[in-house]
């Protein structure tokens, strides 16, 4: 009987791979069978995930640059097409607060705005642009994958500016669904819930996370980067043949709980 969740011979490209999140998502499709292409602006953490994507027997290609810059964004799927092939995943897990802290609104300056909506919307535009105009090009069923956030599902005090550029990446995930239908490409988002990778784990305090768990429907349990990659698994390959234009959230339940603490940094 067939697999569904095969994915030999197929390549894909996972933004932003270098760790964390997207280090999971690669491992996993690459386990799924896929060649993975991973960018990174850090070429060290570029690297390690492609060893890793070698490890379980698949190509890997390292590649490095901002995905802030819509050229060198044009440039890498290019690249990654001529060494790996026609691409047919591409996950686009960028997103970032840069240097700045979450905040009140009135605090936010002009600079940190534009920051935060191009670390997370613009990085997110210019890689569905290129990825949408290569697979149109090599004439592919593709799938693209947008990683959102669970902050899209309430109000999020403090930070402002990155739930709404993440909205808008939900909107443009349907959006795009429909402009890509007829080239039989599909798009969807998925958002994690809390996720203690090293720097969200280094930006909360004891108490907080304590009282996030607390809050937490399904058995208190924070996200683990694999539980995101299991489900972007899900919707790259045939068992979500027929799903896109969908926001999906794996985190436990947190967005139905009523009592979640008020964000608390150190």
């Amino acid at each position: 009987m067939t697999d569904p969740t095969n994915l030999t011979g197929r390549a894909a490209l996972v933004t932003g791979g270098g760790a964390g999140l997207g280090r999971a998502i690669a491992l996993t499709l690459a386990r799924a069978g896929a060649d993975v292409a991973v960018t990174d602006i850090v070429p060290e953490a570029a690297h390690a995930t492609c060893e890793l994507v070698r490890a379980t027997g698949q190509s890997a290609l390292a590649l490095i640059g901002d995905m802030r810059d819509p050229h060198r964004v044009d440039d890498l799927v290019d690249e990654a097409t001529r060494t790996l092939g026609p691409l047919r995943i591409a996950v686009n897990n960028v997103g970032m607060m840069g240097e700045h802290s979450a905040a009140p609104f009135v605090e936010w300056t002009p600079r940190a705005m534009s920051d935060v909506v191009a670390g997370n919307l613009l990085t997110a535009m210019y890689s569905c642009r290129a990825e949408a105009a290569a697979m149109i090009r090599d004439r592919v069923d593709g799938v693209i994958i947008n990683v959102s956030s669970g902050e899209t599902t309430r109000p999020a005090p403090r930070l402002a500016p990155y739930g709404a550029a993440k909205a808008a990446v939900n909107h443009l995930t349907r959006t795009l669904a429909v402009e890509l239908a007829p080239h039989r490409i599909r798009v969807n988002a998925v958002a994690p819930g809390t996720t203690l990778t090293r720097e969200v784990e280094a930006a909360l305090t004891a108490d907080y996370v304590r009282a996030l768990r607390a809050s937490i429907p399904l058995g208190g349990e924070l996200s683990a980067p694999e539980d995101l990659a299991d489900l972007v698994l899900f919707l790259a390959c045939d068992l979500s043949a027929h799903t896109t234009g969908q926001f999906l959230l794996s985190d436990n339940g947190a967005f139905l709980s009523r009592s979640r603490p008020p964000l608390d940094t150190h």
